[in-house]
């Protein structure tokens, strides 16, 4: 934690102030009269009293685990603030540091991605290791796993750090994320000039950090693209919330000066810089973006986890000398000249560390003359609600205010970047924002950087040291931010507060970024459109697909006896889409009881008996053994995790096969690839969709894990013979069958499903 500001009263300067002894205390004994004795006895209660409260207060801050208060008060009794050693350095003579231990020495790479892990590999680290020309790099600490193991990821264990032989070694704990910074000496010691700040649990949108992030910043491929900068007219605004510019006005970024929540208006204007210098990149996080503690325990309600989006469309921003913004550890690009504003604070908390580097950072990079730029959206995080502790940031939101006054004030007149980094580090130590562990830290930190051959920027002339030109009307540039749906005190914000509105915007907001595949059996000339009406406002996008192609009507060319066939190239046109959901149009989707599903999770009618079935291959028909025989001989060509779990599902199930009718399943986005993988083992065997979907789930996954969703459906093999409102229920997530083959009939169905989305009613 932060050290608590020094106006902290100390218990010593209240014992000081007591008289040394009293003329009258053994005089003779008077009467029992309470108002007398109170009164001559006065100095003694309140004597007493504040002993008492100081004693209480002491122990209280013991028990409460509150340590950093409890330093500082520690610290302002014996003054260490003010005595606070400057480390002696040498850079010049520091010697250099091979790696000649890990199994690594002779790799090399030019970008990196760096993560701490403390748990098994998450689906979104396995999708980090997926970014095509980055090398992924796990540090471990106490907390790891013993056989944490990913293939195309470097994991650094406790031992293998130790062994690297790095000065900062001495100053990380063992159970902390901290130790990341390990893991960029090691990303620059085999030849890093980018690494990308990330964590465990967020996924790059499309899966391409160069869509993103401007990676070039020099050379042919560099671009030399203008930027938006906020203005700098205002000398007294040191901080912003780059939130408000991409959307989302309410929500603020942790470590940002509370006092600062409550400006939630857009810029009158920005001005324009050249990008060459963005030396620090700060990505935006969409679904549960950085956000402190407060906002995480006032801004929803119960175990809902946040799914908050920014603008994608909005421009990048950049921060002017004397502006700054609060940056983190799990979705920031670091190029070379920046790599020295990697560390990562020790004597402080874990959710304070990252946001001081950041600020401490921002204020060096003025002196090479760099600058930070804020992105839109790179990355989704989700949320697993999981508790934000507040008693680890009060401190920050105590400090941060004043710290950024104080970087902007601040001045160094050393020659060389790493003095002045070393000077900022003591200074910020004296001042109470970290202890002397880090000023320790640092100058071990910048001996390791040496020592792995890392060469320091050159300087450049400070331009808040300049008078402040006036910006003209002919460079003040305009540009207004949308204002998105976000969360207030749990309530959505909307234009229109209608219960109705309010769920549409729920159901949009969970299904949004799900894919809707549709197959047509019948004419498609009088239901296309409709069903794009129907589901086109809740799914990203409505794909269908009939016997036939219409090209007029958009609808594509499909075969459903062989259609798990096309399936990855659809999905392969969709690279940010969070999943894709399969319907058949014999079936009704009620998507606001989908709201409780897993989106992580397979979704199909395992759990639905007469979707779902074992076929005896003895004493049925010849097709149903021909394909067994063909599921056999996939399964034999398996790699061993689709093998295993296959097996496992149909292990009871000898001379048999599994069918399912398959009219409605989903498919996350991190099975997309297993899910081609199979596709590509089938090739050009004839196996029927029926019997290949189900193939597929049970390798993919245990059925055991599967989403039940679907188990609660209507369903029946033939429709009844009157297809009416007593058939169709509402509360299921599906019914099955309802056949729709005119306008007609398209508004029955309409009239119906309006019992669970009432505005469907304005469609008709």
């Amino acid at each position: 934690m932060l050290v608590q500001d020094r106006e902290v009263a100390a218990p010593k300067s209240v014992l000081k102030g007591l008289p040394a002894g009293h003329p009258s205390r053994f005089s003779e004994a008077k009467g029992l009269d309470l108002s007398t004795w109170v009164s001559e006895n006065f100095y003694k209660i309140v004597t007493f009293g504040l002993l008492v409260a100081t004693v209480a207060g002491l122990f209280f801050l013991y028990n409460s685990g509150d340590a950093a208060a409890l330093r500082s008060i520690e610290k302002n009794q014996s003054g260490s603030l003010q005595s606070v050693h400057f480390p002696q350095v040498n850079f010049n003579s520091v010697a250099q540091i091979t790696d000649t231990t890990s199994p690594y020495s002779s790799f090399r790479s030019e970008r990196w991605i760096v993560v701490s892990v403390s748990r098994p590999p998450s689906d979104s680290l396995r999708s980090l290791v997926r970014i095509k020309g980055w090398q992924v790099l796990a540090i471990g600490n106490s907390k790891t796993p013993a056989d944490w193991s990913l293939k195309g990821a470097i994991f650094l264990s406790l031992e293998q750090q130790a062994s690297l032989g790095f000065l900062v070694m001495e100053y990380l704990p063992y159970d902390s994320f901290v130790r990341k910074s390990i893991g960029y000496l090691f990303a620059i010691q085999h030849g890093a000039k980018m690494i990308f700040d990330a964590d465990d649990r967020g996924e790059v949108i499309g899966g391409d950090l160069g869509k993103h992030f401007d990676v070039e910043l020099a050379g042919e491929g560099a671009g030399q693209d203008v930027i938006l900068q906020y203005s700098h007219e205002d000398p007294n605004r040191t901080v912003v919330n780059p939130y408000i510019h991409f959307g989302q006005r309410s929500v603020w970024p942790r470590g940002l000066p509370l006092e600062n929540v409550g400006e939630i208006g857009h810029e009158e204007y920005y001005t324009e810089i050249f990008g060459g210098k963005q030396f620090i990149q700060q990505g935006i996080s969409n679904g549960l973006p950085d956000v402190d503690s407060v906002f995480y325990f006032t801004r929803k309600s119960g175990l809902e986890a946040f799914d908050i989006s920014f603008d994608d469309h909005a421009p990048k921003v950049a921060l002017p000398q004397g502006m700054m913004a609060p940056l983190n550890s799990f979705n920031t690009m670091y190029h070379s000249s920046a790599f020295w504003g990697l560390m990562l604070p020790v004597s402080v908390s874990s959710m304070a560390s990252d946001v001081l580097r950041g600020y401490w950072a921002q204020r060096l990079l003025w002196e090479i003359g760099g600058c930070v730029v804020v992105y839109p959206p790179t990355v989704h995080r989700y949320d697993r609600i999981e508790a934000y502790p507040f008693s680890e940031e009060k401190d920050l939101h105590v400090n941060v205010g004043r710290l950024t006054k104080f970087l902007v004030s601040w001045g160094s007149s050393k020659h060389g970047l790493f003095e002045k980094i070393l000077e900022l580090s003591y200074n910020m130590a004296k001042e109470g924002f970290w202890t002397e562990k880090d000023v320790m830290f640092t100058a071990a930190w910048l001996q390791d950087l040496l020592a792995v051959g890392y060469r320091q920027p050159r300087l450049m002339s400070l331009e808040i040291d300049r008078p402040r030109a006036s910006i003209g009307l002919g460079d003040r540039k305009e540009f207004v931010p949308r204002k998105l749906p976000s969360v207030h005190l749990g309530v959505e914000e909307a234009e229109t507060v209608n219960y109705e509105i309010g769920n549409l915007i729920r159901w949009r907001k969970y299904l949004g970024n799900v894919v809707l595949i549709m197959f047509c059996s019948g004419s498609v000339e009088r239901t296309a459109l409709e069903w794009r009406l129907l589901y086109g406002r809740i799914f990203k996008t409505v794909i269908i697909l009939a016997e036939h192609k219409n090209a007029e009507l958009a609808v594509e060319e499909g075969h459903l006896d062989q259609l798990y066939k096309m399936l990855p190239t659809i999905f392969n046109r969709y690279t940010g889409a969070e999943g894709f959901l399969l319907l058949q149009d014999d079936t009704v989707l009620n998507y606001w009881n989908l709201l409780q599903a897993d989106k992580s999770k397979l979704w199909i009618t395992n759990k639905v008996s007469k979707s779902w079935t074992t076929v005896s291959t003895t004493g049925n028909s010849e097709w149903f053994l021909k394909q067994a025989k063909l599921v056999q001989k996939v399964v034999s060509t398996m790699p061993v995790h689709f093998q295993v779990s296959f097996k496992e599902a149909v292990k009871n199930s000898h001379h048999s096969l599994t069918i399912c009718s398959s009219e409605v399943f989903y498919i996350p986005r991190h099975f997309v690839p297993d899910f081609a993988d199979l596709v590509s083992l089938v090739g050009d065997l004839d196996i029927h969709h029926k019997v290949a979907i189900p193939m597929f789930f049970m390798s993919m996954d245990s059925t055991q894990n599967f989403d039940p969703v679907f188990s609660k459906m209507v369903y029946k093999r033939k429709p009844p013979p009157s297809i009416n409102s007593t058939f169709y229920f509402p509360q299921a997530p599906a019914v099955h069958p309802w056949s729709i083959a005119s306008e007609h009939e398209f508004i029955k169905l309409i009239r119906v499903m309006a019992e669970g989305d009432p505005l469907l009613m304005e469609l008709v």
